[in-house]
């Protein structure tokens, strides 16, 4: 009597029917893929509190390393800006997808007097807006999402550390971000027994946690604390999954159709090669 072999092209042909239909049906699953449009002001405080040294070799050092980091993760679609900021707040950078620029400039930070995280927020926030003009001019589609990440290890000190009211202050200004939908992720970098020498008195300067917090939530961004050099380059890796990848549902047929096709052709060539006929 013929042997169970026999059955082995027609059911190869069923299934591979069956493995078409469903790519036919055009199945669809949720998938992370890299963002081609998205605009990131990258905003680092500056201020005298960034030299000290309960972050090896120093917080300004492992901030400008962690940052260099960052601009490398992003996927090529995102473009990133710098400000830089301490009594005062400066454009460094203006949105590129150019990460050498970002990261000479990262290298290029220098520490100054005063803490003016408002005045760092506005600046952030006028940069976005005169790229995000200047891309919808060029482009149907109009401006890429933004965002702003904010990374500072202490209190504003300009115009004063309880800006609640004041006009420039750092809570003004997050408010001012949420009316953008421009949310400020935010990071409190450093620890709380910091401190720097000034004219040989040691200063306490421990990171504000705080009004960091707050600032996040007043904007509609995330708030996170790294205390140590490794701890800020992970924040910065999160931040750089969140920013330049999307979640989108996305045709998965293909699979489904190299399977279908393979099962079709060992039907066709087993009938072939057992009875020397098609099935």
């Amino acid at each position: 009597r013929p042997g169970w072999w026999r059955h082995i092209p027609a059911v190869a042909l069923i299934l591979a029917m069956a493995v078409l239909s469903v790519a036919l049906a055009g199945p669809q699953a949720e998938a992370k893929v890299p963002r081609n449009r998205a605009t990131v002001v990258l905003v680092i405080d500056v201020s005298l509190s960034m030299k000290a040294t309960d972050v090896a070799p120093t917080r300004l050092a492992a901030a400008q390393a962690a940052a260099k980091d960052f601009a490398d993760q992003l996927t090529p679609g995102v473009n990133l800006g710098l400000v830089s900021f301490a009594g005062t707040a400066a454009v460094l950078v203006s949105p590129t997808t150019d990460r050498d620029s970002v990261k000479r400039a990262v290298d290029g930070l220098r520490l100054s007097e005063a803490t003016a995280t408002g005045e760092a927020i506005f600046a952030a926030l006028q940069s976005i807006e005169t790229f995000s003009t200047a891309v919808a001019a060029a482009s149907a589609d109009g401006p890429p999402p933004a965002r702003i990440v904010l990374m500072t290890d202490g209190k504003q000190t300009v115009p004063g550390p309880d800006g609640e009211n004041e006009s420039r202050g750092a809570f003004t200004a997050a408010r001012e971000a949420a009316d953008a939908d421009i949310p400020v992720s935010t990071i409190s970098f450093g620890t709380d027994y910091g401190s720097i020498e000034i004219d040989g008195e040691p200063v306490p300067v421990p990171a504000d946690d705080t009004s960091m917090r707050v600032i996040a939530q007043l904007s509609g961004g995330q708030f996170f604390a790294a205390a140590s050099a490794a701890e800020l380059r992970q924040v910065y890796a999160e931040l750089g999954e969140q920013i330049g990848y999307e979640t989108r549902r996305v045709d998965t047929s293909r699979p489904w159709l190299a399977g279908g096709v393979l099962l079709l052709l060992a039907g066709v060539g087993s009938g072939l090669a057992l009875g020397r006929r098609l099935p």
